[in-house]
């Protein structure tokens, strides 16, 4: 795994949640700190809005980064993290699988970004 992927999966580890773990790990890149991170993220948490949050962060980053191309970006996102075994980007797919998610989320993102 990455230095960005184990700071996520240290997140979780520490208790945040699935979609503060991931954007915690990221928001340099986007240029937030991580009280930032953990405010936007919050809403993604749980799957409160469908999407695993782990997932919602990446995407988030992805849009942040690359704003009116990032549509592209979001759907190579979403296949190749349902490729990494987990058939789906949906919390209600997924449940029970947070720490694996978190892990998934973040190394896929850490792949694309190089």
């Amino acid at each position: 795994m990455g230095a960005r992927t184990d700071a996520a999966v240290n997140n979780h580890k520490s208790f945040h949640t699935c979609s503060s773990s991931v954007l915690e790990a990221f928001a340099d890149i986007i240029g937030i700190s991580a009280e930032e991170a953990k405010s936007i993220s919050m809403p993604f948490a749980g799957g409160r809005m469908g999407k695993c949050g782990a997932v919602m962060s990446a995407e988030y980053v992805l849009q942040q980064k690359y704003g009116d191309a990032a549509a592209e970006k979001i759907a190579e996102y979403e296949e190749k993290f349902m490729a990494s075994d987990k058939g789906s980007v949906m919390c209600a797919d997924l449940r029970g699988n947070c720490r694996a998610c978190v892990t998934d989320a973040a190394r896929v993102l850490e792949e694309m970004l190089g």
